[in-house]
């Protein structure tokens, strides 16, 4: 296509939400790779929402949050992430379920927490998809990995900290003979890390960045559920994180954020509020509250707080 416009009128109009492709048979459905952000509804895509109520079937794991969820009919959604017994549905299965799906004449919504092609494994599936024959749109969304650490008052970059930022995956494929991330090299990047799915193995990789020759002293930050309604936050070091980690018990689904930028956090914190809820809080903070409150009773204090404090 020319830069002057040539061919637009090939494909369908914006409104039909139908990918341009050319000799499609219309007896088969779309599947579309659709991000549904952190997990907080309001953080849907105009079109993510239009997609999952136009859908006729919505294949989704569990990191789109319970109240995005909650909003699907239970008569037009599948679960292809975590099943009974704690076992994870293959990838295969739902490779062959979107293509299944899509060949009876759906509109299928593959459905992601944050965005697809970030860690989601929206990759392989559009090769998938491609491979069959079936056509397929892939309509990003907010990605955890900025959003998590943003709703918590932590800048990816800043311009006194971080000029650059890298995201890893803490969980890679179990297959592979050895780790693809060069954590010496991130190490001396002096930029901030993101690592999403790495609640687990924090002990393993933070390690590896000290060894690398990374401070002790490092700021990190673990941001369990970000923007969901049970959202934590927990601050510490890359010496201390694994115990502060410990002591929190901090879950999955959750983002470390390490580097200088998570100690912004400290300076904000009292004045954060999102989506109208109360001042997002860490654990540490929450303790050392508690230790404020008793040492105000020691003193004779009347330990009123006023306003919310009620």
């Amino acid at each position: 296509m020319s830069e002057d416009g040539a061919g637009t009128g090939a494909g369908p109009g914006p409104s039909t939400d139908e990918p341009p492709t050319r000799g499609r048979d219309d007896r088969v459905g779309t599947v579309f790779l659709v991000g549904s952000g952190p997990g907080d509804p309001d953080l849907l895509t105009v079109k993510a929402k239009r997609l999952i109520e136009s859908a006729d079937v919505v294949l989704h794991d569990k990191l789109p949050g319970p109240e995005i969820l909650g909003e699907i009919p239970e008569t037009k959604r599948e679960d292809v992430g975590k099943r009974a017994g704690g076992e994870w549905t293959p990838q295969e299965y739902t490779n062959r379920r979107m293509v299944e799906l899509a060949r009876e004449g759906n509109r299928v919504v593959r459905l992601k927490g944050g965005d697809p092609f970030v860690f989601g494994r929206g990759g392989e599936e559009a090769e998938h998809l491609a491979e069959a024959g079936i056509p397929f749109e892939v309509v990003p969304g907010v990605t955890s990995a900025i959003a998590g650490p943003a709703v918590a008052g932590i800048p990816v970059t800043h311009r006194d900290h971080a000029s650059s930022v890298s995201f890893v995956t803490g969980h890679e494929d179990p297959t592979k003979e050895e780790s693809a991330v060069d954590w010496e090299a991130l190490a001396a990047t002096g930029g901030t890390v993101v690592v999403l799915m790495g609640v687990g193995k924090l002990p393993a990789y933070t390690a590896e960045l000290r060894d690398a020759g990374l401070d002790g002293d490092t700021p990190v930050a673990l941001v369990e559920r970000a923007t969901w309604p049970d959202m934590r936050v927990a601050t510490g070091t890359l010496d201390t994180i694994v115990d502060v980690r410990d002591e929190a018990g901090i879950e999955p689904p959750a983002i470390t954020v390490i580097g200088d930028v998570a100690a912004t956090r400290d300076r904000v914190v009292t004045l954060l509020e999102n989506a109208g809820s109360a001042p997002v809080r860490s654990a540490s903070e929450a303790e050392s509250t508690a230790s404020e409150a008793e040492s105000a009773e020691e003193g004779g204090a009347d330990g009123s707080a006023g306003g919310d404090g009620a």
